[in-house]
């Protein structure tokens, strides 16, 4: 039977406050955690911080005090939430095994979103930075192995394959050609409505989380690699962002982000195998009933709409479930690996007129191939150990990303 939140019984709003023994709950053994219990913790804390952040906006857009005082209560409500799930990380797991964590859940959330999604233009701009993204689990992973000694195939659990996507140089792009059309929530499917939701938030936490611990790492190639996928993790903002319906009220859009959270922690709870864990997304899960409930009666005093016309179908949809996707990137590669994109389009790079502002952008930023961080960190690595540290299964899709004693800088970016 399926589930919907709008059917269940919610809490008293005040029983979610938190004690300071429950804010700070056990972390998790980085040694034996299995790698998706990282990436779902990953994914609600990015989740939590999209909540906290689109409420402060809407408090800050609003001129009704009374209302303000109703989402005030929500927000420190998910701040507690926030700061249950930050805290799962241990003290002794560095930034960048971190990271290692972060880029493994944005190619397998990626690609379990895109498999699922009817949206033709959707799954596209997904099929799209995953490429990116797999790219810059890549760059991180050599890094990781240059200055740590760690495999990263270890932290991934074997489960996804670090070998290189769309070269990171070849990824930057003229600021315009990142905007995508919005989709039509109206009379868009409930799973696309969920997706793009989804994955804005979790590219939103890891730009954040780029653009914030780059001071902080201990090497110059370290910190710069930080800052230029930082950089490409603001187009995909900008491109995911950009799916969403811009037509919808502030009321519309707080409901939609209580049922997102409401159907994350519920596949986090049906799909965890840790018990300690499973209960926080278990608890979790009926706080943000109530946050739902909430919003509903909220939508309905203020602007007198029902929660069936923003979400007709309240049962969730197929949940969503973590786990390794090693052929469908490799089918990506195949298809795709060549591509940029142009204002709303996708066109491969064969195809862009030479006085398309992506060359100019790209030479203006690239001109020294050299000096390019994500490009340094490989060639480091293959100068130091003779070749680029990789996790493959089998050979690589196409003959162009094979050399392991070279990195490819045309590949997507310039025509052969």
């Amino acid at each position: 039977m399926s589930m919907n939140p709008f059917s269940e019984k919610p809490i008293k709003l005040s029983d979610s406050f938190k004690d300071w023994k429950n804010i700070y709950p056990k972390s998790y053994n980085k040694n034996e955690v299995d790698p998706y219990t990282k990436t779902r913790i990953i994914l609600m804390n990015g989740t939590e911080y999209e909540a906290v952040w689109f409420s402060h906006q809407f408090s800050r857009h609003c001129p009704d005090n009374d209302l303000r005082r109703a989402i005030a209560v929500t927000r420190r409500i998910e701040q507690q939430q926030q700061k249950v799930i930050s805290v799962l990380k241990p003290a002794d797991e560095t930034i960048l095994e971190t990271t290692i964590s972060y880029e493994q859940l944005a190619v397998d959330l990626t690609c379990a979103l895109a498999k699922r999604e009817p949206n033709k233009a959707v799954k596209m701009a997904l099929d799209f930075a995953l490429l990116e993204d797999f790219d810059h689990l890549y760059r991180y992973s050599d890094l990781l192995e240059m200055e740590q000694g760690i495999k990263a195939e270890r932290l991934v659990g074997q489960y996804t394959e670090i070998m290189p996507g769309r070269p990171t140089i070849s990824e930057h792009r003229y600021p315009v050609d990142n905007i995508r059309g919005y989709v039509d929530f109206c009379t868009a499917d409930p799973i696309t409505k969920l997706n793009v939701a989804i994955i804005t938030a979790a590219e939103q936490q890891t730009m954040n989380y780029y653009m914030n611990v780059a001071g902080f790492y201990q090497s110059d190639i370290g910190r710069s690699l930080y800052q230029e996928i930082g950089l490409i993790e603001e187009q995909h903002v900008t491109q995911y962002g950009g799916l969403l319906d811009t037509r919808l009220t502030w009321l519309e859009n707080l409901l939609l982000h209580e049922y997102t959270e409401c159907y994350l922690y519920y596949s986090c709870y049906e799909d965890e195998k840790d018990p300690h864990i499973k209960q926080i997304w278990e608890q979790h899960f009926h706080e943000e009933i109530t946050h739902l409930h909430q919003a509903k009666e909220l939508l309905q005093q203020y602007e007198k709409k029902e929660w069936q016309q923003v979400i007709p179908e309240g049962c969730f949809p197929q949940l969503l479930k973590l786990g390794p996707n090693k052929e469908y990137v490799r089918d990506v590669i195949k298809t795709t690996i060549q591509l940029t994109s142009i204002k709303e389009n996708y066109i491969d790079i064969e195809k862009v007129p030479q006085d398309a502002d992506f060359f100019k952008f790209q030479e203006s930023l690239n001109h020294d191939v050299h000096a390019v961080p994500s490009h340094k960190v490989i060639a480091e690595k293959i100068g130091k150990d003779g070749q680029d540290y990789r996790y493959e299964e089998e050979e690589y899709p196409i003959n162009s990303l094979r050399d392991r004693v070279s990195d490819n800088t045309w590949i997507g970016r310039k025509p052969m």
